[in-house]
């Protein structure tokens, strides 16, 4: 594994938690590179970090205030 891509994986806690907890992409980052951007996609998928996600997790929240607004009325 190029050690840019151990570094990147070290610093960033929620990397690291997610290499830990599926240790099978490890055989895959030692084989290629490009398997980064792949290990990258699949952990914002699992911890739910892609820009769509926060979006709909920030529209759930503003209609859960809204009604417990509407409840207190």
């Amino acid at each position: 594994m190029e050690l840019s891509v151990q570094q990147k994986l070290l610093e960033d806690k929620k990397m690291d938690g997610f290499l830990k907890q599926n240790s099978y992409w490890i055989k895959d980052l030692n084989r290629d590179e490009e398997n980064y951007k792949k290990f990258i996609a699949a952990m914002k998928e699992k911890y739910r970090l892609k820009t769509t996600d926060k979006i709909s997790d920030a529209i759930d929240n503003i209609d859960l205030i809204s009604g417990i607004l509407d409840t207190l009325k």
